[in-house]
């Protein structure tokens, strides 16, 4: 399955085009923002746990990245309310459920391979630093081989220059409206800009609250191998 597997190509979802498909488990259903692989694969998806729902347990043989959207998401080793950002390592393994419900955003098979790094940040209690410019706040989240994930914060009508992401950048809008020359993006609106795209983003009176990743779109992750695979040969 090849879904917006093109990272060449700039991707734009908004809420309204969400389509929910069930996963293999009862209550859990997926929105594929990009996918490249069968079940287990290179993939970026909101998935939706229904209340009393859950997976069996099992082994992330290559990573999962969680930022929990609403509701309280939880596996036997504690309870993440909205807010979690969760890095669970190449080789862990946990049994995830929802007693009432939640929403994430999850990341598969998106880790280098040395990048062994368990981690859970409360990000309703951390601290922010100030960003680059005047009504930008930042949360660093994680950062490895160049490739770095935080939540940036915008003060209305704030405004960046124009620059360049050499490795690409992918944004979630979490709050508020997110905008650049290219348009505007409401929450639940997903972004991906190819590797040295360029743009100049802005808020207006909502100011926006904003997942940000960058550097990852060709940084020689263990998910790339599910990327347009070599035919099979006999």
């Amino acid at each position: 399955m090849q879904i917006n597997s093109n990272f060449s190509q700039r991707v734009v979802i908004q809420p309204e085009h969400y389509q929910f498909i069930d996963s293999p488990l009862a209550g859990v259903s997926r929105m594929m923002l990009d996918r490249a692989g069968a079940e287990v694969a290179r993939a970026t998806s909101i998935v939706r746990y229904a209340p009393g729902s859950g997976y069996s347990a099992h082994t992330h043989n290559g990573g999962e990245e969680i930022l929990v959207l609403d509701g309280i998401f939880s596996d036997e080793h504690g309870d993440y309310p909205a807010g979690s950002y969760l890095r669970n390592p190449p080789g862990s393994s946990h049994q995830p459920f929802s007693i009432n419900g939640c929403t994430l955003l999850v990341k598969l098979w998106q880790f280098a391979a040395e990048d062994t790094t368990q981690l859970v940040l409360n990000t309703k209690q951390a601290n922010w630093r100030q960003g680059l410019v005047a009504g930008l706040s930042v949360l660093p989240l994680h950062e490895h081989n160049a490739v770095s994930t935080a939540l940036v914060r915008w003060a209305p009508n704030t405004q960046f220059s124009q620059h360049i992401h050499a490795g690409g950048e992918e944004i979630l809008v979490l709050e508020g409206l997110f905008c650049d020359e290219y348009g505007q993006y409401p929450a639940g609106s997903w972004l991906r800009n190819p590797r040295y795209s360029k743009h100049t983003p802005f808020t207006l009176a909502e100011g926006a609250l904003i997942y940000v990743k960058v550097g990852h779109l060709d940084a020689g992750l263990m998910g790339d191998r599910f990327i347009n695979p070599p035919p099979m040969t006999t």
